[in-house]
């Protein structure tokens, strides 16, 4: 059997995004090809060696106890970003001296393209794919990315092939010098959970015990990291336009936890916005379904899974159209578009959604077989398959 390596900086239990849900959903479902994974520990408690699905994790770096997200952010543990990209090479070495790796996958360019590079170079015969699946703005990124430039700019030159999550990104990759023919656009899917009508009413409605949602209550909802970037604050501020009933869902957390709670305080909203923190994305469906509207006014965005597992689950959905999302979020065609920090418009589309209930069907019904068509993980998997691995097994 055929073997890849996989450098991903994070992966499940913990600290999972679109990418590491990526990951999984498509390694899941090939189950010809052997998958290891070199990805942070973090968790002293996690094993440094696991096996989760279908790879076989092997954990780096550094580690404390039961870490919060804020933890990451502090000594020791934020010097496990950088040390990731020296010792990941260094490990990939000792795994391939005992596996033989016929194929590398890099997960992200700013995450493992560096560490990619400097095993490349020592290994020039093994070919790897690199995936873009970078959310943040791409200024920042190669901003960021600078004092490793040369590393930087040959992970996407010496890639086989790199697959994108957009054609936003894919333009991206063109910038970087790669060449059209070596570029492949597959998306990203949505949670399969939120295709399925199966959760037990007895389960939501526990939830909206917990939470205390009210009859007359209305939940706008947004299950993404509390990063700048997907304009939380905006929703914050639009909520002081609108009615005492509606309330403010954040599932997640992140480094502007602080900063919104802040924000949600100043406005006399505290009431009103609810920070559930990290759930589980088996269990993040179960709060989509408990809520009445998706508002997403992300800044940017590589695709933007969370809004396509919104629209799976039929929720009516306010979104930018920043970066990815432009390919598929189309204005009182498949959502509400509103401007980037625009409070304004955020208030405006809630109240037209809450006072067109047969124009939200049909927005949420076209929506709903937009991804049901374009954006299933088994037809993912398969496209991964045909078009990426098999050009770096061969």
């Amino acid at each position: 059997m055929k073997k890849i390596l996989i450098f991903s900086l994070s992966y499940y239990p913990h600290n999972v995004s679109g990418a590491e849900a990526a990951i999984k959903e498509i390694t899941d479902r090939t189950h010809d090809i052997e998958f290891h994974m070199v990805t942070l520990r973090y968790n002293s408690y996690l094993p440094k060696t696991e096996k989760i699905g279908n790879i076989l994790i092997h954990r780096i770096g550094l580690t404390t106890q039961n870490p919060s997200f804020k933890d990451l952010g502090k000594l020791p543990l934020d010097l496990n970003k950088p040390l990731y990209q020296l010792l990941t090479p260094l490990k990939a070495w000792r795994l391939h001296k005992k596996y033989k790796y016929d194929a590398l996958w890099s997960m992200m360019a700013h995450s493992t393209g560096v560490p990619t590079t400097i095993f490349n170079i020592f290994y020039p015969q093994i070919k790897y794919a690199l995936t873009l699946q970078e959310g943040d703005p791409i200024a920042k990124i190669e901003k960021t990315m600078r004092p490793l430039w040369p590393l930087f700019t040959k992970a996407f030159s010496q890639a086989t092939v790199v697959q994108t999550i957009s054609a936003y990104l894919a333009d991206w990759a063109k910038k970087r010098g790669v060449k059209p023919k070596n570029i492949v656009l597959i998306y990203n899917g949505a949670n399969p959970q939120d295709f399925k009508n199966d959760t037990p009413a007895e389960e939501l409605n526990r939830l909206k015990i917990k939470l205390n949602k009210q009859t007359n209550d209305i939940y706008l909802v947004n299950t993404a990291r509390l990063v700048a970037q997907k304009g939380h604050d905006s929703v914050i501020r639009a909520l002081a336009k609108l009615e005492p009933n509606i309330k403010f869902l954040l599932v997640g957390d992140g480094p502007e936890e602080d900063n919104l709670k802040k924000l949600s305080q100043e406005l006399g909203l505290t009431s009103r916005v609810i920070f559930v923190g990290a759930v589980d994305r088996t269990e993040v469906t179960k709060y989509r379904k408990i809520s009445d509207i998706f508002v997403g006014p992300s800044r940017s965005e590589g695709l933007g899974n969370a809004f396509l597992s919104a629209m799976a689950s039929h929720l009516p959905v306010i979104a930018t159209r920043s970066g990815g999302l432009s390919e598929f979020i189309f204005d009182q065609k498949t959502a509400w578009v509103v401007d980037k920090d625009s409070p304004q418009q955020i208030a405006e589309a809630v109240r037209d959604i809450l006072k067109n209930p047969s124009k939200v069907k049909t927005i949420t019904d076209s929506a709903h077989q937009m991804v049901c068509e374009k954006y299933n993980w088994d037809n993912i998997a398969t496209q991964m398959k045909e078009k990426i691995f098999k050009k770096i097994l061969n």
